[in-house]
């Protein structure tokens, strides 16, 4: 798939891109996500700054991230210690055949 150039707006400036089609969708769909959080925090909080409602967006996206990625590291830990028990259970029992 080739290169296509979109336009991408976040808390009310455009962004031209050129991305990859398949990636399209999944930009648009990020930059919907910012838009969301930055309106969801001038309307809870008494922040205007664009600056300071990006700041805090990201802070948000990159501890969600964080917190995702921690998750993985032990969600894959306890797989392979799992595969590692099973596997001595499997040895065991070949072994007294």
């Amino acid at each position: 798939m080739g290169e296509i150039s979109i336009k991408i707006n976040i808390a009310d400036r455009v962004y031209p891109l050129k991305v990859n089609m398949e990636e399209e969708e999944i930009i648009r769909r990020a930059a919907k996500l910012i838009n969301d959080r930055i309106k969801e925090y001038q309307e809870n909080y008494a922040v205007r700054d664009k600056q300071d409602l990006l700041s805090m967006c990201v802070l948000h996206y990159a501890t969600s991230s964080l917190k995702a990625d921690k998750k993985v590291t032990t969600d894959d830990t306890e797989v392979a210690e799992k595969v590692y028990q099973l596997d001595h259970l499997l040895t065991d029992f070949f072994s007294k055949q």
